[in-house]
Parts: C-alpha cells; structure tokens; sequence
C-alpha cells in the first residue's frame, strides 16, 4: 500500500513541478518582455518567442504524465516516486532558470543588441537536462 501511495505522489509531482516550473519561468521572462515593450516594441515578435520557451518544460512533465498511466504503481511505485520526483525538480528548475536567461536577452534586444540567436542558443542548455528527465522518465 506504501508503495502504490508513493507512486501516485511521485505521479503528481512530475507533473505539478514541471508545470508549476514553466509558470514561474514563462512569468519571468513575459515579465521582461512587458518592461521592453516599452523601450522597443518593434521586437515584440522576438520577446513572445523567448518567453514562451520555458513553456516546454511543463510540456514534458505532462508526456512523461501521459506515458506513465499504464504504470503499475502498486509494484512500482518506490521506483516511481523516486523517478517522478527528479524528473519534476529537474523540469521545474530548468524552466525557472530558462526563464531567467530569456529575460536578459529580451532585456538586450530591447536596448538594440541582435542576441536573439544567441539567446535561443543558451536557453536550449537548461532545457536540454529537462528533455534528459523526460527521456530518462520513459525509460523507467
């Protein structure tokens, strides 16, 4: 019973995490974006882009989410706490600091600086450990 109980909160937490993550990291970055419309809304196509990135994390909670409903979390489910839980954390930290590295690069474009590739290219670093979970998530 312990087991199936672990299982269903590492279940939700995979979940909330990421998407609680890609909240505070969409709201960081559209943060900015509202600030630089003001100094440039020229760009406003590049600052959209960029706060939407962190978006993704929530993204892969919820696939990971999905995949996992046919799971046997009575005999699973210590393994799938453990798994769900990393796999939440790592989303929803990755989000958040994606979101904080977006923000500065729409804080630059909309003092004239061309970042926009750049940005994008850092930004893909944190999420490419959030994409590591997801993988490692399907794997369990």
């Amino acid at each position: 019973m312990t087991a199936l109980i672990l299982g269903y909160i590492g279940f939700a937490l995979m979940l909330a995490l990421a998407c609680i993550g890609s909240s505070v990291g969409t709201t960081i970055a559209a943060n900015a974006a509202e600030g630089a419309l003001k100094k440039n809304p020229d760009k406003s196509s590049s600052y959209l882009v960029l706060s939407a990135m962190p978006a993704t994390q929530g993204l892969y909670g919820f696939v990971a989410f999905l995949m996992w409903m046919g799971k046997d979390f009575a005999a699973d489910g210590t393994k799938l706490f453990a798994v769900g839980l990393g796999v939440g954390v790592i989303c929803m930290i990755s989000a958040i600091r994606q979101g904080q590295l977006c923000a500065n690069g729409i804080n630059s474009i909309s003092q004239g600086h061309d970042v926009m590739t750049n940005t994008m290219i850092y930004a893909a670093l944190p999420e490419f450990y959030a994409i590591l979970a997801l993988v490692g998530a399907l794997m369990a």
